[in-house]
């Protein structure tokens, strides 16, 4: 048989496989997702988990169940994680957005604390905390790093570059035709545009 005959037939030897795989473990697969992530989950995972297989066919080992469930655990984890951290972005933007709001100074429009807000939500958690504490709660960068858990000379950096992603992220007076303060200034974070 010549290479392109075989070429050929490969789609349609992989089809069987996988139509095999589907026939023989689909259910035992659904039941383990079940047991971990209830009846409504399972599907989800069931479909995530032999979408591996068909992208890792030749992979897949002689028996295919362990693998599969192997799969299905990594599966189950990884939306366990990723929901994980959702839910801990979803508070550090709400104990942020109240810090902005226990902060009523008449002088920052609604619109810049906004966009205020939005620039934060975009820095990482470190660089958020590195701006709240020199900005709101006054540290200097040697005691700031102290809270913070790092040298002094980590926390300038991680200051500075918190700065820089900030003043990117914010409309500062740069893009404005007027000569308003930007949010991140108005706020006093130290941000120089």
């Amino acid at each position: 048989m010549s290479i392109l005959r075989a070429e050929r037939l490969a789609p349609d030897i992989a089809a069987v496989r996988f139509a095999s795989l589907w026939d023989e473990h689909a259910a035992r697969v659904q039941a383990y997702a079940a047991r971990h992530v209830g009846v409504e989950g399972a599907q989800d995972v069931v479909a995530e988990a032999f979408l591996v297989a068909w992208r890792r066919l030749a992979d897949v080992p002689d028996p295919a169940l362990p693998w599969l469930l192997v799969v299905a655990r990594n599966t189950i984890a990884n939306a366990r994680r990723s929901s994980s951290r959702r839910r801990a972005l979803e508070a550090e933007l709400t104990r942020v957005a109240h810090l902005v709001d226990r902060d009523d100074d008449p002088h920052v429009p609604v619109g810049e604390r906004e966009s205020l807000l939005a620039a934060l939500a975009q820095l990482t958690g470190r660089e958020r905390e590195a701006l709240l504490l020199v900005g709101w709660d006054g540290l200097g960068p040697v005691d700031a790093a102290r809270v913070a858990g790092c040298s002094p000379a980590t926390f300038r950096m991680r200051l500075s570059r918190a700065r820089r992603r900030l003043t990117a992220a914010a409309d500062g007076p740069a893009h404005a035709p007027d000569p308003a303060p930007s949010p991140a200034s108005a706020l006093n974070l130290g941000v120089q545009p």
